[in-house]
């Protein structure tokens, strides 16, 4: 008989994995060498050594943008470019595991102009200006909100360098993308959009209890990297549940990648989230969730930078 699962995830946040094309049932065409840490033959759950025990200091980084409102241009020649005015925030959790206490160690608020109009500048709406952050080629509007991600991601780095101290470890929400260079700093993918590994060693992964990892990987992406999947506690029954995919800078030694999953399991899986509290458990961490409202909140309200937006086009230039 067919079992059937219900995500524990709220729906209105979509799934904990993407079971669609892309999902963890179909294949990714990413090339992946799963003999990094162990023969594929010998892939098994794996759990850290004995003693291992978590960084004094976890700093954990994540950013939220927002879409103010949608922009076009009139040029000189007749033409028009479509724009989005953005604003988007970053800020760092500091945990001391040592004292039991977490405390924002930074936060910057930052808003763009996003338009690949030759003839844009600096927007001001009120007290609020918006930066002009030029996008190349003919700037559809489709492709505009993605050009946010790269100076939001400039923000995560800068916030997070300022508070970092020796011997600690750096999470990022989400991959780690042109991170890869910050020390100690592993990428943190809560949501499963493509299964990179075949189906042998994908069931080792649905096969992991709490508090074990699979084998590390090396992926082929355009990125690349090193990765492992670990299951947090909390989750339901379903095979994917509670397990979130890390992954660590290519650049680094083998053994180096290996210390860093070791730290990863005895680590994360203390700020899992549970579901009474959070729509997204255990995959949403409970420092990423508090970060993610203090930073909502900081951008301010968007209506009345919507207004503000939409007084400030009606103005003669």
């Amino acid at each position: 008989m067919t079992r059937v699962f219900v995500d524990m995830w709220d729906p209105s946040y979509g799934a904990s994995f993407a079971a669609d094309d892309g999902g963890p049932a179909s294949p990714s065409s990413a090339q992946v060498d799963p003999s990094v840490e162990l023969d594929a033959a010998e892939w098994r759950p794996l759990t850290p050594p004995p003693g291992l025990a978590a960084p004094d200091v976890v700093l954990l980084v994540d950013g939220v943008r927002r879409i103010d409102a949608g922009l076009w241009t009139e040029e000189p020649d007749g033409s028009s470019y479509p724009g989005l005015a953005a604003s988007y925030a970053a800020g760092v959790v500091r945990c001391d595991l040592r004292r039991g206490a977490a405390e924002l160690a930074g936060s910057r608020v930052a808003r763009g102009l996003f338009t690949a109009s030759p003839s844009a500048g600096d927007m001001v709406a009120g007290q609020i200006r918006y930066e002009l952050r030029k996008v190349s080629g003919s700037g559809e509007l489709s492709k505009l909100p993605a050009a946010v991600q790269g100076p939001l991601t400039a923000l995560e780095v800068e916030v997070s360098g300022g508070a970092r101290t020796d011997g600690d470890l750096l999470v990022v929400d989400g991959p780690l993308r042109n991170r890869r260079q910050l020390p100690r700093t592993i990428g943190y993918i809560k949501t499963q959009h493509s299964q990179y590994l075949p189906p042998a060693l994908a069931g080792i992964v649905t096969a992991l209890r709490p508090g074990q990892r699979s084998p590390v990987f090396r992926l082929g992406t355009a990125w690349g990297g090193y990765s492992w999947y670990l299951r947090l506690p909390g989750a339901g029954g379903a095979p994917w549940a509670g397990i979130v995919r890390v992954e660590c800078s290519p650049d680094l030694t083998v053994p180096q990648a290996v210390e860093l999953a070791h730290l990863s399991v005895v680590t994360l899986p203390r700020f899992a989230s549970t579901a009474y509290k959070d729509p997204r458990a255990p995959q949403n961490l409970i420092p990423i969730a508090g970060l993610e409202r203090r930073l909502r909140g900081l951008l301010g309200d968007a209506r009345l930078l919507h207004r503000a937006l939409t007084l400030a086009a009606t103005r003669p230039s």
